[in-house]
């Protein structure tokens, strides 16, 4: 049986969507796995299941990341997931839900896309961490890096503040951090770099995919991080390999907002037996 795909990104931030509202495509962590693999599958940073709305959103995101395991939050794939729904819709406004909550999604003139993507959640338990301990200052070094700040958008994220992002080995320390016992469902690690109040060059290495040329939920930490310690305000542009996010953290009811574009690259079909095996 083939079934219809897109491969969409945001700001290469990549995920090939498949379309699973009219049935339960079946597939299992391991296909999904097999087709996000880019030598010998489709590709991607994530892997994308739009099901059946629940009351209250008009989509249900389903995210795997390219191991096969589930993610709760993707802010560049809640644009895109959004950009496809109002196009349906005839809608400027739509709610995309995730197993982390409802994420309301606008359109902006230019292009652009601006999804809240919730409250950050700043509890030790909430990231969540192996014990007690304030998570704006995590007692957690390894090599060049130490001292991170950590918080929730739906999955855990580390953010490690740097002097010259350019020096640090993100390939050699990423995966160790991530895999840190001080955190038990693993973490999304940030590397990040102040140049003004209003700038953060950001580089992302996630929870299950490894370094990627953009990260919306790990740009919703590095805003909530930075604030937090006092570096930037509250709204701030984040500037990751792959382009730039604008990122606020709203004051009044400490929602995350994420502004930026979306893209389709290609659609296809594919043979889910053709993968996983």
């Amino acid at each position: 049986m083939m079934i219809p795909f897109r491969k969409m990104h945001g700001l290469g931030n990549d995920f090939v969507v498949l379309d699973g509202r009219a049935a339960d495509l079946g597939l299992t962590p391991r296909q999904a796995a097999g087709i996000a693999d880019r030598h010998f599958g489709i590709g991607c940073d994530q892997f994308i299941v739009m099901e059946p709305a629940p009351a209250g959103s008009d989509v249900f995101m389903r995210i795997r990341n390219p191991d096969g395991s589930e993610a709760g939050a993707c802010g560049n794939a809640t644009r895109c997931i959004a950009s496809l729904v109002a196009e349906e819709l005839g809608k400027d406004r739509v709610v995309v839900r995730t197993i982390a909550g409802e994420l309301p999604v606008e359109r902006l003139p230019g292009g652009l896309w601006r999804a809240d993507m919730g409250p950050a959640r700043l509890g030790w338990r909430d990231v969540p961490l192996r014990e007690a301990c304030d998570t704006l200052h995590v007692p957690l070094s390894l090599g060049p890096v130490g001292d991170p700040a950590a918080c929730s958008m739906g999955n855990p994220h580390a953010t490690f503040f740097v002097d010259d992002l350019d020096a640090i080995p993100v390939r050699e320390i990423g995966p160790r951090l991530e895999t840190h016992p001080i955190f038990p469902d693993r973490a999304n690690i940030g590397f990040a770099q102040v140049t003004s109040p209003d700038h953060i060059r950001l580089v992302i290495w996630e929870r299950g995919a490894g370094l990627t040329l953009a990260c919306g939920s790990g740009a919703c930490a590095t805003i909530v991080n930075a604030h937090r310690r006092g570096l930037t305000g509250r709204r701030a542009t984040i500037t990751m390999p792959g382009g730039d996010l604008v990122m606020e953290w709203r004051e009044g009811d400490g929602h995350v907002l994420m502004t930026g574009p979306v893209a389709t690259s290609f659609t296809g079909q594919l043979d889910p037996a053709a993968f996983g095996a």
